[in-house]
C-alpha cells in the first residue's frame, strides 16, 4: 500500500440494519470501496461489537472514520431513536486508535452523499427548474423518517441536519383527521414519522383495519406475523391483490407527498427535493403517477413554486455510507 493511500471506515447505522465499509483515499482524493457489510443492528450490543467484528479480517490502520446515526449528535454522541444502544464516538476513537472519529445524523450523510451519485443513481419524479445554486433537501422514509437540509453558501452546498421526522403530524383531509385521532389513541404525541415511515405503514393500515368496512385478508395478516408489516403492504398492494393493503399505500403515498412538499417550502429547495431512505425506491410505480405530484404541488398559491422544484428519488441505498466516507476523507485534508 502507497505511503500516500489512507484508509477510510465508513458506517450507515439504521434501526433495522447497519451497513459498513472500508474506503482507501489515494493521492487524487478519489474513494474507492474495498469491502463492505450489512449487519442486523438489533443482534448486536453496541456499534463498537458491529465494527470489531468488520475489521476482523483486515489488519490495515484506520486514518479517518465517520458513522451516519439516526439521531440528533451531541459532542461525538447519540442515542439512536430507533436502537436500543447509543453510538459514542469516544469509545470508538479508542478501540479504532484514531481520533479522527466523527458521527453525523444519518441523514445529514445522507445529503453529504448526493453530490458523489451520478443521474443514473435518480429517478426524476418532477424535472422542475434546476437552480444549480439553489437550496435542497432530503426526505428519506425508512425505519423511521429522517430529514436533512443543503443551504448554499456562494460557493458550496453546506449541509444541515434536523429532526423534522419528529414534528407533529398535521392531517389535511378528513381521513387524515380520523388517523390522528386514532394514533393519538394509540401513542399520545403523534410525529409525522408515525405516519411516514415503515412504522408508519403498520399504523395506517391498522388505523383502516380497525375503523373501516374493508375486511382484513388472512392471508396478509399471517404475512405481517412473519415479515415487516411495509413489506407485506407494499407487495399486496402491487399486485391489487388486497384492497385494505392498496388502500394503505394510498394513503402513505399522499402523506408522503405533502411531508416533502412541506419540509421543501421550509428549506426554499429550488436546487431539488430528494427522497431517500429504504422506502421510495420500492414504491416508484406509485412516485411516478400524476396524483402523486399533484399531490406535492398542492400548496395553495405556492403552487407554481413547487413545480419548478426537481422531484427526485435517489436509487442508490449506499448513498448515506458515501456520504459518510466523504465526510471522513474531507476532515483529512
Amino acid at each position: 500500500m502507497s505511503a500516500a493511500t489512507r484508509t477510510i471506515l465508513a458506517g450507515d447505522i439504521g434501526g433495522t440494519k447497519t451497513n459498513l465499509a472500508l474506503y482507501s483515499l489515494g493521492k487524487s482524493g478519489k474513494l474507492e470501496m474495498l469491502r463492505n457489510k450489512r449487519f442486523p443492528s438489533a443482534d448486536f450490543d453496541s456499534l463498537n461489537t458491529i465494527v470489531a467484528k468488520f475489521l476482523t479480517k483486515s489488519d490495515r490502520p484506520i486514518d479517518a472514520a465517520c458513522f451516519g446515526v439516526p439521531g440528533p449528535v451531541r459532542d461525538k454522541r447519540s442515542q439512536p431513536t430507533n436502537l436500543r444502544w447509543p453510538v459514542d464516538g469516544y469509545s470508538l476513537i479508542s478501540d479504532l486508535k484514531t481520533t479522527n472519529v466523527h458521527l453525523l445524523n444519518d441523514l445529514a450523510a445522507n445529503a453529504y452523499g448526493l453530490s458523489e451519485l451520478g443521474e443514473s443513481e435518480f429517478e426524476v419524479i418532477q424535472p422542475g427548474f434546476v437552480a444549480s445554486e439553489g437550496n435542497r433537501c432530503i426526505v428519506s422514509p425508512g425505519t423511521g423518517l429522517g430529514e436533512a437540509g443543503l443551504y448554499w453558501d456562494g460557493n458550496h452546498h453546506r449541509v444541515w441536519a434536523c429532526e423534522g421526522g419528529h414534528s407533529d403530524f398535521a392531517p389535511r383531509s378528513n381521513v387524515e383527521v380520523q388517523l390522528l385521532s386514532y394514533l393519538q389513541s394509540r401513542f399520545g404525541h403523534v410525529s409525522v414519522e408515525r405516519v411516514v415511515s415503515g412504522l408508519g405503514f403498520g399504523n395506517i393500515y391498522a388505523f383502516f383495519r380497525d375503523t373501516g368496512t374493508t375486511p382484513e385478508l388472512p392471508e396478509v395478516a399471517a404475512a405481517m406475523n412473519v415479515e415487516q408489516p411495509g413489506k407485506v403492504i407494499v407487495s399486496y398492494a402491487t399486485s391489487a391483490k388486497c384492497p385494505l393493503c392498496v388502500q394503505s399505500l394510498d394513503l402513505f403515498s399522499e402523506c408522503l407527498a405533502h411531508e416533502a412538499a412541506n419540509f421543501a417550502l421550509k428549506a426554499m429547495a429550488t436546487g431539488g427535493v430528494y427522497l431517500g431512505g429504504g422506502i421510495p425506491s420500492k414504491i416508484l410505480w406509485k412516485l411516478k403517477t400524476p396524483a402523486f405530484r399533484a399531490a406535492f404541488n398542492a400548496k395553495g398559491r405556492m403552487e407554481s413554486l413547487m413545480e419548478t422544484m426537481p422531484l427526485k428519488v435517489v436509487l442508490n441505498d449506499n448513498a448515506a455510507l458515501i456520504g459518510a466516507a466523504k465526510y471522513a476523507a474531507d476532515s483529512l485534508e
